[in-house]
């Protein structure tokens, strides 16, 4: 039996990045999988690719800032597959790394909309569906930065403080219903945001500098990530919720 055999998983911004490899390794470990993200043509290939190598997936279009957009994207999953175990909110979005008067007041707004608000959403159409089935699991994707903030990622460091606390604080509060809810707190990684995080233009001296702040010497990879995903969304974590796990080659030592 595989780890997350015939778990029904919702991955939101699973187009790319660490979303994409948390879809398909899901999909490895049994798991059927909805690829949600707010580019559609993006999620469809990663449903087809996860399909074409023998496991179940299903593409939605969402906008994870918007109400009905989310409550069409819990409603698609138990629509194909009949239930949803899994909820990763990995969704995100950053600001420029730049001096924090410089970020714009839409953008702030688009930065908290996206990686604050949409984990209210996904638990307003997730955890009902949770209650009624006995049980759960929600992962709230954050970051290293919620812990230990780099200069000019400001706001960005701010929505992902908010969300280890609203991790553990969920965990406490949805723990009677068997709902555990944890986090996930990513290092600097290989992926489609690097460029904004980075003090400057992206290149190796930048990021070299970037890998010296990080003891085993490298950024996170996407299956990394993943991994510990799995982790704590299978049954190896049932007595584990509240915890925000850092996956940061000892960045936050």
């Amino acid at each position: 039996m595989k780890k997350l055999q015939d778990r029904v998983a919702i991955i939101t911004g699973a187009g790319g990045g660490f979303g994409e490899g948390i879809a398909k390794h899901f999909a490895e470990l049994g798991a059927k999988v909805v690829v949600a993200d707010l580019r559609a043509e993006a999620a469809q290939q990663v449903a087809a690719a996860i399909e074409s190598a023998g496991g179940q997936a299903i593409a939605v279009h969402v906008d994870v800032t918007q109400d009905a957009s989310v409550a069409d994207m819990v409603a698609a999953a138990v629509k194909r597959f009949g239930r949803l175990d899994i909820l990763v909110n990995n969704a995100g979005t950053t600001h420029k790394n730049q001096p924090m008067l410089e970020t714009d007041e839409k953008t702030f707004d688009r930065v908290y909309a996206t990686n604050v608000k949409s984990i209210y959403l996904g638990a307003r159409h997730a955890v009902p569906l949770f209650r009624q089935q006995g049980g759960g699991v929600i992962i709230n994707i954050a970051s290293t930065a919620g812990l230990r903030p780099r200069p000019g990622l400001s706001w960005y460091a701010g929505t992902k403080g908010a969300a280890i606390t609203l991790t553990k604080a969920m965990a406490v509060e949805l723990a009677p219903d068997k709902i555990r809810v944890n986090a996930i707190n990513p290092v600097m990684g290989e992926t489609g945001l690097l460029a904004d995080f980075l003090p400057g233009a992206d290149s190796e001296e930048v990021r070299q500098k970037i890998i010296a702040t990080i003891p085993l010497g490298r950024l996170s990879k996407p299956i990394d990530i993943a991994k510990a995903t799995a982790f704590l969304a299978s049954d190896e974590a049932d007595f584990i919720t509240g915890v925000a796990l850092e996956v940061d080659g000892g960045r936050c030592i």
